[in-house]
């Protein structure tokens, strides 16, 4: 794992026991640069004075959550690294944050109790395979969808598409 010691990464979180643990499993896969902030402000103030490849945040923290952290990393005008690999960490995992983070721009998610295994999978993940970033009227990050199945057509994604629609009229009247 020494192709990981030259990583620097933010870790974000209001708990400095957790930001210990993490710190420890961080630096046991020969992690060296480990940058601690203690809420998403901290953190946003963190990644504009330093080049950091990847962000470990904490979901709930006050004043600044990780999912308002990560909506201002990737749509502030003056956000040093848009396109900043967000890992979020969370105690509560249901469904409704799992979404709220994933529309909010994270690249990856993970449940506490964190082990060594999940976090260093999570890191892989997103430098080995990277996901493109997609920018819509509402949303910019990681393209939401994890795969893209062998039938899919092309660009649109449902049979309704008003522009599918039309093509496919276009196609049988040429025919």
């Amino acid at each position: 794992m020494t192709s990981l010691a030259s990583l620097q990464i933010l870790l974000v979180d209001d708990n400095p026991h957790m930001r210990a643990i993490a710190t420890a499993v961080l630096k046991s896969a020969g992690i060296r640069k480990v940058l601690e902030a203690d809420d998403g402000g901290a953190g946003l103030r963190m990644l504009r004075d330093h080049g950091v490849d990847l962000a470990i945040v904490d979901y709930k923290m006050f004043p600044l959550d990780g999912v308002e952290f990560t909506r201002l990393v990737r749509n502030s005008p003056d956000s040093p690294n848009p396109y900043l690999p967000i890992i979020m960490m969370t105690g509560h995992s249901g469904k409704q944050r799992v979404y709220e983070a994933r529309d909010a721009g994270v690249t990856e998610f993970l449940a506490k109790p964190i082990t060594a295994k999940a976090v260093l999978d999570r890191i892989q993940s997103v430098i080995w395979k990277p996901r493109p970033f997609v920018r819509t009227e509402g949303y910019f990050g990681p393209d939401r969808r994890r795969v893209s199945p062998p039938q899919f057509p092309g660009p649109f994604r449902r049979a309704t598409d008003a522009a599918r629609e039309a093509s496919a009229g276009a196609s049988a009247a040429a025919v």
